[in-house]
């Protein structure tokens, strides 16, 4: 089947007018208030010629190389994109600020066999940073004391107390994992004792700690130009460095050699969770990675996965959906350092029970999450009515280890910046922020705190934390306002981007696969959005837990194949009641296709985005 047989073509661009195209399918407003719009704009025919030698060089289906096509990728770079190497891609670690450095008293720490005090997030990013490092260093024979700080009593960041703690248990050398960036006054006390290393992505808010080194390629002076990197990226190729000065000095020859290779799931993790741009060497970090992770090899993850019921074959959406909260949950609301335990546990009952213990506190989470989101809906709705072009809630009894999350949620559903934060006993507000994009929210906070309205912030263009006085919260929100006075003009709803219209005929297994060769998705490599015209639901039911996820069974037009389709949080979608309603005339829908196994067969599910009715 060729992608002539697949794909409609914007008329527009086919009759070489130089009016907008027309919208998909006609729809100009959508059940969710979107626009359908075509990815290509006007260039429809450049796109099938560049679409088609793609496909004649490369040998790919012609739907592979129009995809291809459609995001800019020039023939000469497919197979890199296809299949992303760090052999191709990856930079000598050398060219951060301070890697050699780094590196340098790394090898000391382990030719001396010395004891290192890691402390890291209590996110994903920061577990994953500071169990790779774990492996890396106890593999040739350090001592080493690891923390992951108490969200509700330490909060985010190195704190005194608790680098005191390792330095007191005989650390020669502490590193910041994931943190440490901002820190200045408490790392710069720690390193009149020991040598301090922070290996870290957030934005710089000002003058770096004076300390041993620190790697950070948002740091103005590092020329890496890696500014969408995680943080455990930056520790793999610190680890990747160390090793080339051991190596130099003969270490090897009588020493395990490390490989590292075997610690991309961590990355791959760290680096889909914290929502890093998939492009590049992110995207060879995550396609290697999850090569590695569906080895299975690091037990905590294995069991994790197991415990997420997560299928085969992994991908992003399995490391973003399924692994990630559940790490999330332990620092979120209950024990912070549980996550680390699971990834550095090597026995199968303590991992099976560790990965059981997240499960249910990531349930927990989701129980605390729903008694905050429907207040904190209300409340943006009132501010979004009101104007606002930065949404700023907060309330009393809202857990500060779920804000990050509803904020995400409310983004979402206003297509706003949001800062969602918790009012503490002592008066105090600590919250997370999420933003859309070409929207610098972190670079707002930081310009906050250096306005004096925040007492703790810092983050990144997408997300970052605050905390304040609960009183000057209108101050803060004026601020914001009129630092990204733009986002007042937003759209309420994201208008969508569509690759293709597929009858439902042809959305099939084959066609899912095609497309998944473009994998992994995630930000900056948007998952192809098709469009599936005239269709009538045959079959609808809830399943899950109270009901939350609607199955339905697609019919085209005529008696062709039938297409099994599915729609999370159903309860809260405005999609579930038009499509559950059997006297809906045909409709038009959009979503992911995708290719699913269970028990050893495979069926192609269509994962539904938005509907309209057709006309």
């Amino acid at each position: 089947m060729s992608a002539a047989d697949l794909l409609s073509v914007p008329p527009a661009a086919m009759s070489g007018c130089n009016e907008p195209d027309p919208a998909v399918l006609g729809v100009v407003r959508s059940v969710t208030g979107r626009r359908w719009n075509w990815r290509e704009g006007g260039q429809a025919s450049h796109t099938d010629r560049m679409g088609m030698a793609i496909s004649q060089q490369a040998n790919l289906p012609e739907i592979v190389g129009r995809m291809l096509a459609l995001r800019g990728i020039a023939p000469d770079q497919v197979q890199t994109y296809l299949t992303p190497t760090l052999r191709a891609l990856m930079p000598d670690p050398s060219t951060f600020t301070d890697m050699d450095r780094a590196a340098g008293r790394l090898a000391a720490a382990i030719r001396n066999g010395e004891t290192v005090g890691l402390f890291g997030d209590y996110d994903v990013d920061g577990a994953c940073s500071t169990a790779l490092l774990t492996d890396f260093l106890r593999g040739q024979g350090c001592t080493v004391l690891t923390h992951i700080p108490d969200r509700m009593t330490e909060g985010y960041g190195p704190n005194t107390p608790a680098i005191a703690a390792m330095q007191d248990q005989g650390a020669s050398l502490i590193v910041c994992l994931d943190c440490g960036t901002a820190a200045v006054d408490i790392l710069e006390l720690a390193s009149q004792k020991t040598d301090v290393i922070i290996l870290d992505h957030h934005q710089v808010q000002g003058a770096l700690p004076k300390v041993l080194a620190t790697i950070n390629p948002n740091r103005p002076d590092c020329p890496s130009g890696l500014h969408g990197i995680c943080a455990a990226a930056v520790t793999f190729m610190t680890a990747v460095a160390t090793t080339r000065v051991l190596r130099q000095e003969g270490w090897f020859d009588s020493h395990p050699d490390p490989q590292l290779i075997n610690s991309l799931d961590l990355v791959a993790l760290a680096t889909v969770c914290d929502v890093m741009p998939l492009n590049g060497l992110n995207r060879a970090f995550v396609a290697q990675g999850l090569k590695v992770m569906a080895r299975r090899q690091r037990t905590g993850l294995a069991a994790l996965l197991d415990a997420a019921g997560a299928r085969d074959p992994l991908s992003a959406f399995t490391c973003g959906f399924a692994v990630g909260p559940r790490i999330n949950a332990g620092g979120r609301i209950a024990d912070s350092g549980m996550g680390l335990r699971l990834l550095l546990c090597e026995d199968a009952a303590e991992a099976q029970t560790l990965a059981e213990r997240l499960n249910s506190v990531n349930h927990s989470r989701q129980s605390v999450e729903a008694g905050i989101l429907d207040r904190a809906m209300e409340l943006a709705a009132e501010q979004r009515e009101q104007g606002h072009a930065v949404l700023v809630l907060s309330g009393r009894d809202w857990h500060p280890g779920v804000v990050g999350i509803v904020a995400g949620r409310i983004k979402e559903k206003f297509n706003r910046p949001v800062l969602v934060g918790a009012e503490m006993e002592d008066g105090t507000v600590k919250g997370s922020a999420r933003s859309v994009p070409g929207q610098d929210l972190g670079g707002a906070i930081i310009a906050a705190r250096q306005a004096g309205l925040l007492s703790s912030g810092g983050g990144h263009a997408m997300a970052a934390g605050f905390g304040l006085p609960a009183e000057g919260i209108p101050a803060l929100h004026a601020f914001l306002d009129r630092h990204l006075a733009t986002a007042a003009s937003l759209p309420d709803a994201v208008d969508l981007t569509i690759d293709a219209v597929v009858n439902v005929a042809a959305a099939d297994v084959a066609l899912a696969t095609d497309m998944d060769r473009l994998a992994p998705f995630g930000a900056g490599n948007d998952e192809p959005l098709i469009a599936l015209p005239r269709v009538r639901v045959a079959y609808a039911e809830r399943i899950g837990r109270e009901g939350n996820t609607l199955r339905l069974t697609l019919q085209g037009e005529g008696r062709g194949p039938r297409l099994k389709a599915l729609i999370f949080r159903a309860n809260e979608s405005p999609l579930a009641p038009v499509l559950e309603d059997r006297d809906m005339p045909p409709l038009h829908l959009t979503g992911w296709l995708r290719a699913e196994s269970w028990n050893g067969r495979t069926s192609a599910t269509f994962f539904i985005r938005d509907a309209a009715i057709a006309q």
